[in-house]
């Protein structure tokens, strides 16, 4: 069994649930970045000791929140003697859009897994683009760069689509399972 890490910001609550559901399929311990871009005590240790870390940023005006970014800015001294290289990475990002350049924040997310020295896992799932298909359904949204999130800027994280859930903890599973399988 792997060890996986779950290190997110969430502003409003919304990337919060979407990480419960990612840490929830990967069996994986949650790292919250707080709101002045800070992991908590023993934060570095616990992204030092995972086998897996799997990255979340809301995405505000079309990348990470600045709090994330100061996290992957202070990420520097592990990129600096490789501690992260080889460990299995993979990423989500949630927004008030269907679209909102959502892309732009997986892609900055797997550019600093790959600065690391890590191997990005795709979500790996088929789209549920029929029209037959719903909101509700897993990765309704087209992702496979990684997990993409939708929530209407009204919305408390209660309201949250059940499908973004469930292809969350799908997604925290295949990484888990990727990490286990390369661990051996």
């Amino acid at each position: 069994m792997s060890k996986v890490a779950v290190v997110f910001h969430s502003g409003y609550g919304h990337t919060q649930r979407l990480a419960q559901a990612v840490a929830e399929g990967a069996g994986a311990e949650l790292v919250a970045i707080d709101a002045e871009g800070n992991l908590p005590e023993g934060g570095w240790e616990t992204l030092a000791e995972a086998d897996a870390i799997i990255m979340g940023s809301p995405t505000y005006m079309g990348n990470v929140s600045w709090q994330f970014k100061k996290f992957a800015d202070a990420s520097s001294k592990a990129w600096f003697t490789r501690a992260w290289q080889d460990k299995v990475f993979g990423g989500f990002t949630n927004s008030a859009s269907l679209n909102g350049d959502k892309g732009t924040t997986l892609l900055y997310l797997a550019t600093l897994a790959s600065q690391h020295g890590g191997l990005w896992v795709s979500l790996g799932m088929l789209p549920s683009n029929a029209k037959a298909s719903g909101r509700n359904d897993v990765n309704n949204l087209g992702g496979s760069v990684g997990l993409l999130g939708h929530t209407p800027s009204d919305a408390a994280p209660a309201e949250m689509i059940d499908g973004d859930f469930e292809t969350a903890r799908r997604y925290g599973k295949r990484v888990a399972d990727v990490a286990a399988k390369l661990r051996g």
